[in-house]
């Protein structure tokens, strides 16, 4: 509701002004969303916020709880995508195993999922990426997730241009047993599942 008022106040400065000078003004033209945004161009800056907004909509349309952006998962991604772009690689393994990054951040948890891309230029084709990849997808709708961190890393001398992290936990205390880590089968984009009761030490 906010925005038609003002819009409708900009309108009408706008026609105060033409009255009073013979150049017209024209209204600024709406910015583009933020989820439409390339990340690929110098300065890009992903919205964060708009991301934890997009997926955790997804997941209550799926009867699933929301999740919120936490500074731990966020510092993760952004090391993560930031070794894909170096490397130039499309890998988990990159800057070591999910399980291994873990144990190094020291993030307590009761279940942790992963999924990476490459080659997609905004927060809104990532998403659609993902969401149409059954094991990506399967970890967006993880039950449980209450967190995320989400990270793009620009690599303009690669064909990808840019490379993408998401990261989401379940903060939860969990169990003492620490069960295989279960691995996703891979594709272009990527995806790996740690089960509940992984804990990192």
């Amino acid at each position: 509701m906010i925005r038609p008022v003002l819009i409708a106040s900009a309108l009408a400065l706008a026609a105060v002004l033409a009255g009073c000078s013979s150049t017209p003004v024209v209204p600024p033209a709406p910015s583009t969303p933020s989820i439409y945004q390339s990340q690929s161009r110098a300065g890009a800056t992903l919205d964060r916020q708009a991301a934890a907004d997009m997926i955790s909509e997804f997941r209550r349309g799926n009867g699933l709880g929301p999740v919120r952006l936490d500074p731990e998962l966020n510092r993760m991604a952004e090391q993560q995508a930031q070794a894909m772009a170096r490397a130039d690689r499309l890998s988990h393994s990159v800057a070591g195993s999910l399980k291994e990054r873990i144990a190094r951040s020291g993030y307590r948890n009761g279940g942790m999922v992963e999924n990476i891309g490459a080659g997609h230029d905004t927060l809104a084709d990532a998403f659609t990426g993902w969401r149409s990849s059954p094991p990506h997808l399967r970890n967006m709708l993880a039950p449980g997730m209450a967190r995320m961190g989400i990270a793009a890393a620009r690599a303009p001398h690669s064909r990808y241009e840019v490379f993408w992290a998401l990261v989401m936990a379940n903060p939860a205390d969990p169990r003492p047993e620490t069960p295989p880590l279960a691995m996703a089968a891979p594709d272009l984009r990527g995806s790996v599942r740690l089960p509940a009761g992984l804990l990192a030490r």
